[in-house]
């Protein structure tokens, strides 16, 4: 039985569900090594042009698996030091492999996102929420640290540092109202339609130019690091002159709008 299974539900859109329902999707190392590797062999399939995230069951993924997480791959001869390094490393690069994809990711979240859960949510650019969704930064409640898999990185960027603060000192959970509210997700939207919502948004995002929306994702994320407006606004004028300059889109985008068709983007002159 494969723990990632990976569906094309509409055209130039991929499904990814973490599929362990029977432990929550918990972050084992079985359930991650095939996700990090799905997530890659995605990236580089140009016939996907948006990703969907999502968990089998009632959860998206409980972090953790605190029962049988497994080992990690090439671990002979190491000491545990060493073993706990790479560990580490496996999943911090399922949390950089969504970054890198050159699609947009969705996250479907349809239940708990806990610990590393709550990390891999926030990974993917969109999240979308079911009525029953929540989120914990479970490190703290386990006598850790709350901090793991970027999560003290990603989330004061995402909702704001004092709430990232207060989220994350407390281990208390945040359901989908609040996500909602403090900006965490984009969406509630009832479980049964879900998924379809998310391929919606996925289709429309697949209709529009693909460096355009690569480039859009990139300098999104890159302007999280920029060390000032002028050097990303530097960053953002280049690409934009780049399609301008070796494309007909805007041509195509306006000539469309007269004709009152939808454009078609050939992304080439």
């Amino acid at each position: 039985m494969s723990f990632v299974l990976v569906e094309r539900p509409r055209e130039n859109v991929a499904l990814v569900t973490l599929n362990r329902p029977e432990r929550m999707n918990a972050m084992a190392f079985d359930v991650m090594v095939p996700l990090k590797e799905s997530l890659e062999a995605i990236s580089n399939d140009n016939s996907v042009r948006a990703v969907v995230l999502t968990g089998a069951g009632h959860g998206f993924c409980s972090g953790a698996d605190q029962a049988s997480a497994g080992s990690p791959p090439h671990i002979d001869g190491l000491t545990r030091p060493s073993i706990a390094l790479r560990a580490m490393e496996i999943l911090d690069d399922v949390v950089l492999a969504i970054r890198r994809m050159h699609q947009p990711v969705i996250a479907a979240v349809n239940g708990a996102a806990i610990g590393g859960g709550f990390c891999l949510s926030l990974a993917a650019d969109i999240r979308m929420a079911a009525p029953e969704a929540y989120f914990r930064a479970a490190g703290i409640n386990n006598g850790l640290t709350a901090s793991e898999l970027g999560l003290s990185y990603l989330l004061p960027r995402a909702i704001g540092s004092s709430r990232a603060f207060e989220i994350m000192l407390s281990g208390r959970d945040i359901d989908a109202e609040e996500a909602e509210r403090i900006g965490l997700v984009s969406r509630i939207i009832d479980g049964q339609d879900l998924l379809d919502e998310c391929f919606d948004l996925a289709t429309r995002i697949a209709a529009f130019s693909r460096p355009g929306v690569e480039l859009t994702k990139r300098t999104l994320w890159s302007s999280l690091d920029a060390s000032s407006m002028a050097q990303h606004m530097n960053q953002e004028g280049l690409g934009q002159l780049m399609i301008r300059l070796m494309t007909d889109n805007f041509e195509e985008a306006t000539l469309a709008r007269r004709e009152k068709r939808e454009p078609v983007f050939r992304d080439s002159k």
